[in-house]
């Protein structure tokens, strides 16, 4: 189901609430610490999960199975995160999530879901929310935001501060 953009935007108080992310990849990744921040109680649902998400599954800060998706994982959600490489069980999910009532982001089809995550940038105790439609477009727009916003002399947290700069990976083997 394509729905077009337009977004009614909303900040969730997920505090407590049942998350469920579907898919254990850099996705997930991303998403999980910042439900993890915001107070959700994530439910993670992959066969494979990255070392980052397995740490968090073994510090006891998600619940994660091991296996693949079924029907009736969303049982008691109050929002969904598909994010699986493949994009017909991310259908399926997001299906199950509408048939529920349930909001659901899906990773691999922007306007497929019923929810739109968007960029964001944070300031102090401002948070400002960037939503395009087009995710290259939506990372730019960000951009501007945090460039104008440091202009107009609002700090960056100082832990986003710290981790301003570029990496460069050369290389993947053992050596």
């Amino acid at each position: 189901m394509i729905r077009p953009v337009n977004p009614y935007p909303v900040g969730l108080d997920l505090e407590g609430r049942r998350v469920v992310v579907i898919g254990g990849g850099s996705v997930a990744q991303r998403r999980i610490p910042v439900l993890l921040d915001a107070g959700a109680a994530v439910h993670l649902v992959s066969p494979e999960i990255t070392p980052t998400l397995q740490g968090l599954a073994d510090a006891g800060r998600i619940r994660w199975e091991g296996r693949e998706y079924r029907t009736g994982d969303l049982e008691g959600a109050w929002y969904v995160v598909a994010a699986t490489k493949d994009s017909l069980v991310n259908a399926r999910v997001a299906a199950e999530a509408e048939q529920n009532r349930t909001f659901c982001v899906r990773s691999d089809a922007v306007n497929s879901g019923t929810a739109v995550t968007p960029a964001v940038v944070r300031r102090d105790d401002m948070l400002v929310a960037v939503l395009t439609g087009d995710r290259a477009r939506t990372a730019e727009a960000r951009e501007v935001v945090a460039r104008a916003l440091g202009e107009a002399g609002v700090a960056a947290p100082e832990a986003a501060q710290e981790l301003r700069g570029t990496v460069a990976l050369v290389g993947g083997g053992p050596g």
